[in-house]
């Protein structure tokens, strides 16, 4: 396989990764935010949302690195 096929892959590995953590760090702060009164009115679902995201996204991540791997 071509290089830039490995490129295009360690970027999208990367890519979903560091969403997956904002993701994750949005829903943990939605989260205090509601405990410590600052958000109106904190709805589950936005929390919710926040680390489906995160999580799938994360996930999505170790399954392009797996590919990634497979590229080699």
């Amino acid at each position: 396989m071509p290089s830039v096929f490995k490129a295009l892959a360690s970027i999208s590995v990367w890519v979903l990764f560091i969403f997956g953590i904002l993701a994750l760090l949005g829903g943990f702060g939605r989260i205090l935010g509601a405990s410590m009164g600052v958000s109106v009115s904190p709805e589950l679902s936005t929390m919710s949302a926040y680390f489906g995201l995160g999580v799938g996204s994360l996930a999505l991540s170790v399954v392009c690195m797996k590919l990634r791997h497979m590229l080699e």
